[in-house]
């Protein structure tokens, strides 16, 4: 492989990183969303209210494992590619 050979992120690595951004992004938004129901005294139903509560602990937790497996999975590839460009 040559040293001026742009690195491409694999399908995996991208799939990866958007659900890991769109799910703390999802928990963000719940959690301003919680706020703002809060502290505006804005009544809404005990179901939603659960929603907003539960939604930011599922979601940043998913996020964090996204994280993790593409740091995982980004590893793996590059000692791949590092075994190969020393045969």
């Amino acid at each position: 492989m040559a040293e001026n050979t742009p690195v491409t992120v694999n399908r995996t690595e991208r799939v990866l990183t958007y659900m890991a951004a769109s799910s703390i992004g999802l928990a963000i938004l719940g959690i301003l969303a919680l706020l703002i129901v809060n502290l505006g005294g804005i009544d809404v139903t005990l179901q939603v209210r659960a929603l907003l509560t539960v939604l930011p602990a599922i979601g940043l937790t998913l996020g964090v494992l996204f994280a993790i497996g593409f740091v995982i999975a980004s590893a793996v590839r590059r000692t791949r590619e590092s075994k190969d460009a020393s045969r």
